[in-house]
């Protein structure tokens, strides 16, 4: 149906127009335009029916959507607690160890290990190629508190003259000790069906499988069959060899929760700019509160990634996407 057949059909609610002129392709201010509602009222139904369409997209379909998964989103608070593990090269230890205790954080150079601190600590890291190359990792951070840490983190080191190069990376570790296996299921599979448009939003060296340490979620896989993968684990383990195989080195590592009751995201590239370091980690948060009960739709593009942020997170990836799109 075009979409003036829709708007002239008769006997169908205002609901069923509206969705089927998303089915279009339209967005929600035509839609709103057209069927003369509110952009809220637009919003809503668009929402609902993004659930029930990738419900219905399952490799499982005898899944079905629950009233939470339809009802209206609204992003929560970020009270997540959260670390990130920053890949940089440039300063010595000495200089940001001091630089970050001026900034007001408990900081040390440590020996390598895999221990979280009570503290930041600057250890090695053989994978970043660079002089007086090093990570720094931080304490177990909280909601927006501790994104006021990563800003002093964040200006030490760009006081410290820190660089980055295609060998960095940057890790966000999220807590879950209030996700279920059913919700962990959830996030994985939402990440495997978004890479690619997160892959837009991202350097080239580190969209599909390019770069060796955040590897595709789809691996040697169909998407159908990753996704019938994840879909049918029972437990963390399961759901660990789902999604990893046999390795850490993917770009949602789900081995950090048995080690660590986090979830690991290992794609994003090298920074310390603390814009671009906050904005990924509280999309992140949204990503895992909205996969508590609801599927985003698969491949949804980065313009509709206010189906699970607030407007400015959705607007920051639309103009980063179109900033990378020839790099």
């Amino acid at each position: 149906m075009t979409a003036a057949q829709i708007l002239a059909s008769t006997g169908t609610t205002k609901t069923w127009k509206m969705q089927q002129l998303f089915g279009l392709g339209l967005s929600r201010r035509e839609v709103a335009t057209m069927m003369n509602v509110g952009y809220g009222f637009a919003q809503n139904v668009y929402a609902a029916w993004v659930a029930a369409r990738a419900t219905t997209a399952l490799a499982t379909p005898t899944r079905t959507a629950t009233v939470a998964a339809l009802a209206p989103y609204q992003p929560a608070r970020f009270d997540r607690t959260f670390g990130v593990e920053i890949e940089a090269y440039g300063c010595t230890r000495e200089a940001l160890v001091n630089e970050l205790r001026a900034q007001g954080l408990e900081a040390h150079s440590d020996g390598y290990n895999h221990t979280t601190r009570p503290y930041w600590k600057i250890v090695s890291d053989g994978s970043v190629t660079g002089p007086n190359a090093f990570e720094l990792v931080s304490p177990v951070l909280r909601g927006y508190e501790g994104l006021e840490d990563l800003a002093r983190a964040c200006r030490a080191l760009n006081a410290c003259g820190a660089q980055v190069n295609n060998s960095c990376g940057l890790h966000v570790h999220l807590g879950a000790s209030d996700l279920t296996v059913e919700n962990m299921k959830n996030l994985v599979r939402n990440y495997l069906v978004l890479e690619t448009s997160i892959d837009s939003v991202m350097p080239a060296n580190r969209r599909g499988s390019a770069n060796t340490y955040c590897q595709s979620l789809q691996r040697s896989r169909t998407m159908a069959e990753a996704e019938r993968q994840i879909l049918a684990a029972t437990t963390a383990e399961e759901l660990s060899r789902a999604a990893n195989g046999g390795s850490r080195y993917h770009k949602v590592n789900m081995q950090a929760f048995t080690r660590q009751g986090t979830i690991e995201f290992r794609q994003h590239s090298g920074t310390t700019n603390y814009e671009k370091i906050s904005f990924w980690v509280k999309f992140l948060a949204n990503l895992v509160d909205y996969s508590k009960a609801r599927l985003v739709a698969p491949n949804l593009p980065v313009a509709e990634f206010t189906t699970f942020n607030p407007r400015d997170i959705a607007t920051y990836y639309t103009r980063r996407r179109t900033a990378l799109q020839n790099r």
